[in-house]
């Protein structure tokens, strides 16, 4: 077994949705939620990875499929609660847990990496990834000791006015010791407004044992967006359409107009060719080099060879060749 290992918090019924489907499937850049941050989290070296999941278990169960283990929270009693279903299938398990939510699709490989690199160079016990905000609303804050290390996290419904003033805000994502994280997790009680186990109440029990709490600021405040409603899930799809988008531009392709251009993250796009306005690319859609695609298509699994010109078509499934 590897050295770090993730569990993913999949198990919330998002009531902020307003939707039968279980929050973690809802799609941004076409592809679930949590598929994202499965991506990221084995992208960036995680290995034997747990899902937690709950509310609409068998849903979210065959997403999950043989790509990362189940453990099962029956009954939603925080975040805390939700880590500790994994301890019997990670009891073996000595290395770093690191802890992710699944409704954060803009999750980076890059910066996990960056985030577990910081927390082994440490030696910290846990560290928690945390963001700077200038409107920190809804948001555990962060609290630092005089020497910089976190002495805790306070959610938004438990914090003082002064603490409210705190712009610098838990992201969610935490790296921790296993089986430190296990033997406190079982400690904790629901002495809170929520009556719940909060997750962040293990790091103010392992600093009370001694142990290094470390925190790590990301840049990138756009990557922790987590979408509980139908507005966040369309914020969090802008930003991942652009992120595509962008991504293609770097590779050589020319979008006449990317806000009118919807791309998946699972199209390939060769250099050299021209998307014009009004075209969505989904699914596994390949498209060759010094095509042009577009005004007016959609393209579903379509694979186009070199050369292509395609406008005003919606095709799927099938080849386009010249």
């Amino acid at each position: 077994m590897a050295n770090l290992t993730a569990v993913i918090l999949a198990a919330g019924k998002g009531t902020r949705m307003k939707s039968k489907l279980p929050k973690v499937l809802h799609k941004v850049g076409g592809h679930p939620m949590l598929e994202h941050v499965m991506d990221a989290a084995e992208a960036a070296g995680c290995r034997d990875n747990v899902v937690v999941i709950g509310h609409g278990a068998e849903l979210v169960r065959e997403l999950v499929g043989d790509r990362a283990r189940i453990a099962l929270q029956a009954e939603q009693l925080g975040t805390g609660h939700a880590v500790l279903q994994a301890a019997d299938t990670l009891k073996d398990f000595t290395g770093t847990v690191m802890i992710l939510c699944g409704d954060t699709p803009l999750l980076e490989a890059e910066e996990l990496q960056k985030f577990y690199a910081e927390h082994v160079k440490s030696g910290a016990a846990a560290t928690v990834m945390s963001a700077l905000m200038d409107d920190p609303f809804g948001y555990g804050r962060i609290l630092r000791d005089a020497n910089g290390d976190v002495a805790g996290i306070v959610e938004q419904k438990d914090a003082s006015e002064e603490q409210k003033q705190i712009k610098e805000i838990n992201t969610g994502n935490y790296c921790v010791e296993a089986p430190l994280l296990f033997e406190v997790l079982r400690t904790l009680g629901n002495n809170n407004a929520q009556g719940e186990y909060y997750l962040t109440d293990v790091l103010a029990k392992l600093r009370a044992m001694g142990k290094k709490v470390g925190g790590v600021i990301t840049a990138d405040s756009e990557m922790i967006m987590g979408v509980n409603s139908r507005r966040q899930l369309a914020e969090a799809e802008s930003v991942m359409r652009r992120r595509i988008a962008e991504r293609h531009m770097d590779d050589g392709v020319t979008l006449m107009d990317p806000a009118s251009t919807f791309i998946e993250k699972s199209v390939k796009i060769a250099p050299d060719t021209v998307i014009y306005p009004n075209t969505w690319l989904q699914g596994a859609t390949v498209i060759g080099e010094d095509c042009e695609i577009g005004p007016n298509v959609r393209l579903e699994n379509v694979k186009v060879a070199d050369g292509c010109r395609v406008e005003f078509t919606h095709v799927h499934d099938c080849e386009i060749n010249k």
